[in-house]
């Protein structure tokens, strides 16, 4: 029984794209990953083990994650069957597990089920697949675009290893359309310009698919046998500016951009910057992420930052995109340039912790209100002192613990760093003289 998805399908269906007919049949055909296959790779070592487990391959499209599950079963001697987590059924599961169950008993070794997209997998094809794969009746092995400790659950992270593939280089690009002129019948006596060859290798964006795609289709329209300059850039098209505003993709576009703001490195805020808009980041989460920068990063050795930011965040709603960007840009721009004091937001952490940690929380008899009903009597407001009247005795009293013997906590401690330096002085005991 063969269950079969995506470009393995086209192989049954006898519509065999270049990337199908290149496509690796052994670990040492592979083009980049040197960091799994290399003579050190984890994946090099599996292959000349007896023992495969499971495996989940995380990384971008067109780096080879169904060609390494491939070449593992085929390394490891194992029958494969392959199918998307998102259309494969408990049926289906139950049919490749009793499959395996019976090449076991008969001698055989264990069967691989390849499953695409994995973080799609269910809870109820996990509930009858699990147990199996525990027991090693069958290695299951993943692929997925997104970050599996996020989206594939527990059970099936606790029993795989998974292994993070890279984006291919321009040089692994070359390697393989190299290799497609050199290999592939259909291309026999084509000729690829150097020129061509580049912008082919460059502009895919390290997916080897989406270049032999390019390559095919160019091979298709070449006159005289020959891709040059131009036919490469019309097959290939523009970058495709790859962008998961719902993945992890967005996190690190969004961490970037907010480290660069942080470490007043305005160059690399504008940048990190254009890339969120380019990549069609909603302006509203830059402004919220701003905004949370201006009261955490900045904070105090640059209140305004807070008022500007607010500003901005009006100004976003109100024009919309492009010439919001002109917006964002200033505030990006003021935003790295100003001071930087992250101690209001350590005051509010320290003191939150703080508070946690308390039995309870009882305020003070002179911070509690003189105009409840019997307060004279229970001694509240009793000993306050109106800082108006005294500045240097109310700035004496303690606030938080008077009770105790131990001086109150000090959960601010301004720097001397924009505006904070004037609260700092401000703070600073006074000579009484």
């Amino acid at each position: 029984m063969h269950l079969w998805s995506g470009e393995v399908q086209s192989r049954i269906d006898g519509v065999m794209p270049l990337a199908a007919r290149l496509r690796p049949r052994c670990i040492d055909e592979i083009v980049g990953q040197t960091h799994l296959v290399g003579e050190e790779g984890l994946l090099r070592k599996i292959a000349a083990s007896d023992t495969l487990g499971s495996l989940i391959f995380w990384g971008p499209p067109g780096t080879g994650k169904t060609t390494l599950a491939e070449v593992m079963a085929s390394e490891s001697g194992r029958p494969l069957t392959a199918a998307n987590a998102a259309t494969i059924g408990v049926k289906q599961i139950r049919e490749i597990l009793d499959a395996s169950r019976r090449r076991i008993a008969e001698g055989g070794p264990a069967s691989v089920l390849f499953l695409d997209e994995i973080h799609r997998f269910t809870r109820s094809q996990q509930d009858v697949l699990l147990g199996d794969v525990e027991r090693g009746v069958i290695s299951l092995m993943g692929a997925t675009t997104e970050n599996p400790y996020y989206t594939v659950n527990d059970a099936l992270l606790s029993r795989a290893t998974v292994l993070q593939l890279r984006k291919l280089t321009t040089d692994d690009i070359a390697v393989l359309l190299d290799r497609a002129l050199a290999q592939d019948e259909q291309l026999s006596g084509l000729i690829l310009e150097p020129e061509a060859r580049s912008v082919l290798a460059d502009r895919c964006e390290g997916d080897a698919r989406r270049a032999l795609a390019a390559l095919e289709l160019a091979a298709s329209l070449a006159e005289e046998g020959t891709i040059d300059h131009n036919l490469a850039a019309q097959t290939i098209g523009a970058r495709g500016r790859r962008f998961d505003r719902q993945g992890d993709q967005h996190y690190d576009l969004a961490s970037a951009f907010i480290k660069c703001i942080r470490a007043s490195d305005a160059d690399a805020a504008i940048h990190w910057l254009a890339v969120l808009l380019e990549a069609g980041e909603d302006p509203r989460f830059i402004c919220r992420r701003l905004a949370i920068l201006a009261s955490e990063d900045v904070g105090l050795a640059a209140p305004q930052a807070m008022q500007l930011a607010a500003s901005a965040w009006a100004i976003v709603e109100r024009i919309g995109m492009p010439e919001a960007e002109l917006t964002l840009a200033e505030l990006v721009l003021y935003l790295a340039t100003c001071p930087k004091s992250n101690s209001a937001a350590k005051a509010i952490w320290s003191a939150r912790a703080a508070v946690r940690e308390l039995p309870g929380v009882d305020v003070p008899l002179h911070l509690r209100s003189a105009q409840t009903r019997g307060a004279d009597e229970l001694g509240y407001g009793k000993d306050y002192i109106y800082a108006h009247d005294d500045p240097a005795a109310a700035a004496a009293m303690n606030n938080i613990n008077p009770e105790s013997s131990d001086p109150p906590p000090t959960y601010y401690t301004p720097i001397d760093m924009g505006f904070e330096s004037t609260i700092k002085s401000r703070l600073e005991p006074q000579d009484p003289s």
